[in-house]
């Protein structure tokens, strides 16, 4: 679910005069209202991937804005971030996953890539490789769909959302991402003519992971497959 989903079911809520989205303050009491400027300074994944090869997915969100952003966020999606996206797309897949189409699914999505280091703090056992880590979702989590976020970003200042993954389906995928000024729609992130801070990096996973042997002069060599 995602917080403009979210946001209408608790206006629909309120109006009914029922109050299961919580009592007392507003979730966005507390939030700015308006547009706050900023720069993608970087957006990076590896348009070349292989099985069981891991690679890191970052975004660096500079803000230019002269203002604070409350809780510069970022939300990752399957194909698009638009609302509302086709059946399968947008968050209704878990971040880096696909849905499957196929009836009497519990869960439809079933994972692209391994997701085995969250942006921000870790915290204890989130990092995959970390003593009694199981990969968990990290100290950036929200409770938005497919939603980290890093706290609030001063004028001048840069957030990076570093997302380590391990790729484990081959084929052509395409992982969208946006970028929020804030989880509760109030605050809005915009680019300098506007524009919403978006985009996808489309994805061709090799079937053949990668091989590594060492070479007569003891150096560790990685072969390159060119098989989709």
């Amino acid at each position: 679910m995602t917080w403009r989903t979210l946001g209408l079911i608790c206006a629909l809520l309120s109006a009914l005069g029922l109050s299961a989205c919580g009592g007392g303050q507003r979730q966005d009491a507390n939030e700015p209202s308006g547009k706050f400027t900023v720069q993608v300074t970087t957006a990076s994944f590896p348009a070349s991937q292989r099985l069981s090869e891991r690679t890191h997915l970052v975004l660096a969100v500079h803000n230019v804005s002269g203002k604070t952003l409350p809780d510069v966020a970022v939300t990752i999606c399957d194909v698009t971030c638009a609302y509302p996206a086709r059946p399968g797309q947008g968050t209704s897949a878990t971040a880096f996953s696909e849905n499957l189409q196929m009836p009497g699914l519990a869960h439809p999505s079933r994972p692209v890539w391994v997701f085995d280091q969250p942006p921000g703090q870790c915290n204890f056992g989130c990092d995959a490789s970390s003593p009694g880590g199981s990969g968990g979702p990290g100290g950036a989590v929200t409770a938005y769909a497919n939603t980290w976020a890093l706290g609030r970003l001063a004028p001048g200042r840069t957030a990076k959302f570093d997302f380590g993954v391990t790729a484990v389906k081959p084929g052509r995928h395409v992982v969208a991402w946006q970028v929020a000024a804030g989880l509760n729609g109030k605050a809005q992130a915009v680019l300098s003519d506007g524009s919403l801070p978006h985009g996808t990096f489309t994805v061709v996973i090799h079937n053949v992971p990668a091989q590594t042997y060492v070479n007569d002069n003891g150096q560790v060599v990685t072969t390159t497959a060119t098989t989709p």
